[in-house]
């Protein structure tokens, strides 16, 4: 009984002084990293790293009821094998029902700033998606071009390289993943589509979860760091859907995917900025919705500015930031065949608020979004928000 507690002892205490100690407030976009890549350069010699991160939010929209949710709690862990390979993954519980792996990679080092991974990752598409933890961004909820357009949080499984030139200050990322699920047969001879007009592409995410797969598609990220304060990316995801093995065949069943996204992020003392725009061009959605019924629009796009002003001073170890952002999102930016676009899926959101990080990796947040379409005389609910996020 001794040795059984003596082993826990140890293995407790190295798992607590394996947790990256770095603060994930950062007013240098340059210098920021998401959690996996905190992992991977946080062990310090350390074989077990562990940490974690979650949001508890609530809304509440106009004439309706509010709600209050544990929206996601995801707990990291990383283990080093030798100076060249890690393993990273996270295991994240949505609305404490739902529980998935967000990521499961190996990451083996070739050499200097050249890294091969394989497995459950993140498609590095603009920011969100690949730096969504809590404490680094504005507003309670993910923007709504993260949401929509771009279908956050979206992992897939696959293999490629990332790395860096040192001396162009550019970041590099290139995978082959699966792709977004299409058709299946829904058990009665019907086809079920997963790909809708009012959500775009995001019903089609696998997840890794017994995913379909026989056209692989290619992702790739770059990131300029160039100019002091100022980190540029550059996005693209081309391919084409997959759809099960039976449906396969069937005209209509898949679409191709072309997109590109344009991001920035900017800082300088307390003032702080970020934008994107997304545009996905999809190719035989005619056919698609002949065959789903579920008018999926030809393009997508999508686009946002915020700026954010630090109200606290600058050596405080406390931040308040206050921001506002405007973003305008639609799904049927364009249709296809006698498909007529539909003005409800045209939208904007102004969101304004205060986000108070009352200490490295704690942040408390409030807002208020005035949310519309182009429907003319549309009504769509505002909302007020406030949420707690953490991230150590």
């Amino acid at each position: 009984m001794k040795k059984i507690t003596l082993l826990f002892s140890i293995l407790v205490a190295s798992m607590v002084g394996a947790q990256t100690l770095q603060d994930s407030i950062t007013f240098n976009p340059q210098q920021q990293l998401n959690a996996a890549q905190r992992i991977l350069s946080g062990n310090y010699g350390k074989a077990v790293t562990v940490g974690a991160y979650g949001e508890l939010t609530y809304n509440q929209p106009e004439s309706a009821n509010g709600e209050l949710d544990v929206q996601r709690l995801v707990l990291l862990f990383g283990y080093k094998f030798n100076d060249k390979t890690q393993f990273v993954t996270e295991l994240e519980m949505e609305h404490t029902v739902e529980v998935f792996v967000e990521q499961a990679f190996v990451n083996y080092n070739v050499g200097q700033n050249v890294s091969l991974r394989g497995g459950l990752m993140l498609v590095p598409f603009g920011i969100i998606n690949e730096f969504h933890e809590p404490t680094t961004f504005n507003g309670v909820e993910r923007p709504s071009v993260d949401n929509v357009i771009i279908p956050t949080t979206w992992r897939e499984l696959g293999v490629g390289v990332t790395g860096r030139f040192n001396d162009l200050s550019l970041g590099y990322q290139a995978y082959i993943f699966n792709g977004f699920k299409s058709t299946s047969f829904d058990g009665s001879g019907g086809v079920n589509g997963a790909l809708q007009g009012s959500s775009g592409l995001r019903g089609g995410r696998q997840k890794a979860i017994q995913s379909t797969v026989d056209s692989p598609t290619l992702s790739v990220k770059f990131d300029y760091y160039g100019i002091p304060g100022l980190r540029l990316g550059l996005s693209g995801y081309f391919g084409d859907t997959q759809a099960e093995d039976d449906v396969e065949n069937i005209d209509g069943a898949n679409i191709g995917i072309s997109m590109i996204g344009l991001d920035a992020r900017y800082a300088y003392q307390r003032f702080t900025a970020r934008g994107q725009f997304v545009h996905g061009s999809l190719s035989g959605t005619e056919a698609y919705n002949n065959l789903t019924g579920n008018q999926l629009g030809s393009e997508l796009q999508g686009w946002y500015l915020e700026a954010g002003y630090n109200l606290l001073p600058q050596e405080k170890a406390q931040r308040l930031f206050a921001f506002a952002r405007y973003e305008q999102y639609d799904t049927h930016a364009n249709t296809a065949g006698a498909l007529q676009r539909n003005d409800a899926y045209n939208r904007n959101d102004l969101t304004t608020g205060l986000s108070y990080h009352i200490a490295p990796g704690v942040v408390l947040k409030g807002d208020y979004q005035f949310r519309d379409n182009a429907v003319s005389g549309g009504d769509v609910a505002n909302r007020l928000n406030f949420g707690i996020g953490v991230w150590f």
